[in-house]
């Protein structure tokens, strides 16, 4: 079960929203909550060159992704959804304390037509970016 009121919404980020990224003011007042992990079964891509990062559940190969839960309300997580890339969208993660969570995920089909970099041995995004290897956003 997701985790949410009628008024707020907890969320995983794992991205560039993550504190310390360019995007981490689209969480505007957001309460961080704690440092997290998904369970070990989904795969990171860069988007676009590293432009943003692409996640998606895999079937075999996943890795556990470290990120952030934030509790949002409505309008905070309106705004930052309306300011995700485009084609990502709000979907179910699976942490693993098995506390289900909703995060941005990115079509896999379109990682695949594009064969956008696999970065899942980086171990995430940010150590993803801070290795270099993204673009500037």
């Amino acid at each position: 079960m997701n985790s949410s009121s009628g008024t707020t919404r907890r969320i995983f980020i794992c991205g560039s929203a993550l504190r310390g990224q360019p995007d981490h003011g689209n969480l505007g007042n957001a309460q961080f909550i704690r440092e997290a992990k998904t369970r070990p079964i989904y795969r990171l891509h860069a988007a676009h060159d590293g432009w943003h990062p692409a996640i998606y559940q895999a079937s075999e190969n996943g890795i556990s992704i470290p990120g952030e839960v934030y509790e949002l309300t409505i309008e905070e997580f309106n705004h930052l959804a309306a300011n995700e890339p485009p084609h990502m969208y709000p979907a179910d993660v699976t942490l693993e304390d098995g506390e289900v969570l909703t995060a941005f995920l990115y079509p896999r089909e379109l990682v695949e037509q594009y064969s956008w970099a696999d970065i899942s041995e980086y171990g995430g995004w940010a150590a993803y970016k801070a290795a270099g290897k993204a673009i500037a956003s």
